[in-house]
Order: C-alpha cells, then structure tokens, then sequence
C-alpha cells in the first residue's frame, strides 16, 4: 500500500507525486516517509486498468443509488401498468437480464485485480460461478416481489456458457437470492449467443412487457450489437425517448458490448495492443493544454 508522502515532502513534490500516481504510478523516489526511508509510490497492481471501475463498484454511493433508481422508476412504470390494465388483456410481465442488472459479481472483480488481471478473465469466471458469491443488486429483490405480489410474471434472460451446467447454475443463484419465479418457466439461458431476441419475442406473443431491464443496451435491442462506438452512440440517439420508458439501464463500467465496439470483442485479451485501443478511447476528448 502506498504511504503518504510526510511533512518532509515540499508542496511541489507532493503534487508531482499525485499526478504520477493518477497518471499510472511510476516509482517515485526521493521523498522521504516519516520513517526516513524511501517508499515505493505504488504495489504492482495499482496501475491495473481497471482498478477506478472496480473501485466505482465496490465502494461508490452513487453507483448503489443509480441501482436504487433503476428499480425505484421501474417500480413506478409497473404501477403505471397495474392502474391502467384492461380486463380481459394480456398479463403483465417484466423481462430482465442477470448479472449486472439483478446480480452483481463484485468479489470476481476484486479477485481479478488481486491477480494482476486487467480485462474480463473467462477462465477465472467459469471458475468462480459456480460459487454463488453473487449479490443482490441494491433494489432488485425488493423490486420482483412486488411484481410478484401483484401478478406481474418475471422473466429472466441471460446469456452465458460453463458447460453442460450452465443452466443449473443460473437457476440455483436465482434460488441463493430467493428472488421470485426462480424456475425453470421464467428462465432462459442462450449458450451459443448474445442474441436474447428470440426470448423478448416468445415473452411479448403471451404478455405485455411493461419494461425490460439490463446493464448492456444489447439486452434490449441487437441493434446495438455493432463493433463500432460512433454507429452505437447513433443507435442510441435513435432510441433516447424509450429510455426510462421501454428499457431500464443499470450502471457497469467493466464489461459489456460497449467493450465490443471499442476492441471488436466482448472479452479482449490484455495485449499491448488492446491497452493502446484503450488508452485512445479514454482520451478520445481531452484538453491539449
């Protein structure tokens, strides 16, 4: 753990020791800690790209709340739904995704980081899975019980492969976090693709969806399945007055197909060459100073 830099330090040293420390912690030498040794300014891990997005996730405020927000509005839609129902009409029901959106996986993030990982690990997660570390997202339990409590059927939709298990455990986290319609009617699992289209579509023959939930735009349209982040950006714009309405967006900075469209994979290795692609989109806007 870096220690900070004492009282011997000037005030010019001290913010150059910040700035090295923001731009990637280079070893800084030569300002002296209370014990009159030098210090190293950082561990191996702590220029790891992915640590402010783990960070976000593991400790923010505002990442709880924006998930609180999320299920608070999509509660109120529900409630719109319940008032204005027609006799004789479809049933309500609600499609949503799973990790990410109702389930978070903060311990495989930390764990990645404790292991010098910068992108998403397929290997480690097929590993860890099985675990049920899962969490609830803040909202979400509370959130399907009262759809459940009122009839509004749930339906889970996620895309994912460990093997011939796959379907098993997703059913059996379902069950860890005692959320409702945990069974096998309201569960679909794609093994093969991303693509959950046919899923909205069986759902929407029998049901009025009131809204569908994800962390990935993709969860509710493959339109946004392009490797190409101006073209999705276009799509997006496209669709803005559906957001909060048709789609409830959960917050998640580590993964997704928003990766996809910077690195053209979902899951890119940690290459010199990918760094490079990540670096160049997050300084795409920058001040020239």
């Amino acid at each position: 753990m870096t220690k900070h830099p004492s009282a011997s330090c000037t005030d010019t040293e001290r913010r150059r020791l910040l700035g090295l420390l923001v731009a990637g912690g280079v070893a800084v030498s030569g300002c002296a800690t209370t014990s009159g040794q030098s210090q190293p300014a950082r561990d191996e891990n702590s220029s790891n790209s992915l640590l402010w997005a783990v960070a976000w996730k593991q400790s923010a405020a505002e990442y709880f709340a924006l998930c609180h927000q999320a299920y608070n509005l999509a509660r109120l839609r529900v409630e719109n739904a319940l008032l204005r129902r027609a006799e004789g009409g479809k049933s309500l029901a609600v499609i949503t995704d799973m990790d990410d959106t109702i389930m978070h996986a903060r311990s495989y993030w930390g764990h990645l980081i404790r292991e010098g990982k910068e992108f998403f690990d397929d290997p480690i997660w097929d590993e860890w899975l099985p675990h049920n570390e899962v969490t609830a997202a803040p909202g979400a339990k509370a959130f399907f019980d009262f759809c459940h409590d009122n009839d509004v059927t749930v339906f889970y939709v996620t895309n994912r492969d460990q093997g011939d298990q796959t379907y098993e455990y997703a059913l059996r986290q379902l069950q860890h976090l005692e959320m409702p319609y945990a069974d096998d009617k309201h569960l679909y699992v794609f093994r093969e693709t991303s693509d959950k289209t046919p899923a909205r579509d069986e759902i929407r023959a029998d049901y009025e969806v009131v809204v569908t939930l994800g962390d990935n735009l993709n969860d509710y349209k493959r339109d946004y399945y392009v490797k190409d982040v101006d073209e999705r950006m276009q799509v997006m714009e496209r669709d803005r007055e559906e957001f909060g309405r048709e789609f409830i967006l959960l917050p998640n900075p580590t993964d997704g197909h928003w990766v996809r469209a910077i690195f053209g994979d979902s899951e890119p290795s940690p290459s010199d060459e990918n760094k490079r692609l990540l670096f160049e989109a997050a300084t795409k806007i920058s001040w020239k100073g």
